[in-house]
């Protein structure tokens, strides 16, 4: 049977993730020429994804699990202000900020004594 076969999980993430995403990127593309960009569907829209963007970012700074969790939570708030002020600083480059919130608490988890 193929469900006992070792690649059986990985082909079903595999597809439950291609459909569950690619569908509605098709849908967006199919759909996105009639809208107009600042029209009320697409502002609210980008509206809930920012808030669940920015959800998780606070979920991971605040409730971490895993290596972040051994990272002091004053540690974690320095590293997400200082990649937002990178992002704003150098031209808003999502990159910049990413990298130096990496590097601040990377950093800081390294002088701190983390292992």
């Amino acid at each position: 049977m193929m469900v006992d076969q070792w690649w059986w999980p990985y082909a079903m993430i595999v597809v439950a993730g291609w459909l569950a995403t690619d569908v509605w990127r098709w849908l967006g593309v199919l759909f996105s020429g009639r809208l107009r960009e600042d029209s009320e569907v697409l502002v609210f829209i980008r509206s809930v994804a920012t808030a669940l963007v920015a959800g998780v970012i606070s979920k991971l700074i605040l409730f971490p699990t895993g290596a972040l969790e051994s990272a002091p939570v004053l540690l974690r708030l320095a590293a997400a202000a200082s990649g937002f002020a990178a992002f704003l600083l150098f031209g808003q480059r999502v990159i910049v900020g990413v990298l130096a919130a990496e590097m601040v608490l990377i950093g800081g988890w390294l002088v701190l004594g983390g292992s």
